[in-house]
């Protein structure tokens, strides 16, 4: 977290117990503490109205089995690469 507040100059747009949120221009990059991690993962926080009608156009499969979304209306999905991605309201 110190690195992109204090090395790349990040401000931070929000705090939650396990995640940070940067301002990365018209974005924010979020960053989530997880205690047994083996590796480095981006995952991509895509915004809809219709956040079905989104997984449709973006052709990926429905990846439910990644992380419960207790209150968030959306849905996980991934790029042809494997990028994580949810696609929710905002």
């Amino acid at each position: 977290m110190a690195y992109y507040r204090d090395k790349v100059g990040l401000t931070v747009a929000k705090t939650l117990t396990n995640s940070v949120g940067f301002t990365f221009g018209e974005m924010t990059l979020w960053i989530d503490r997880v205690a047994h991690q083996s590796q480095v993962d981006v995952w991509l926080e895509l915004f809809s109205d219709e956040p079905d009608q989104a997984l449709e156009r973006l052709g990926g499969p429905r990846r439910d089995e990644l992380e419960p979304l207790d209150g968030v209306n959306g849905l996980w999905t991934c790029d042809p690469a494997g990028v994580v991605l949810l696609v929710r309201n905002e």
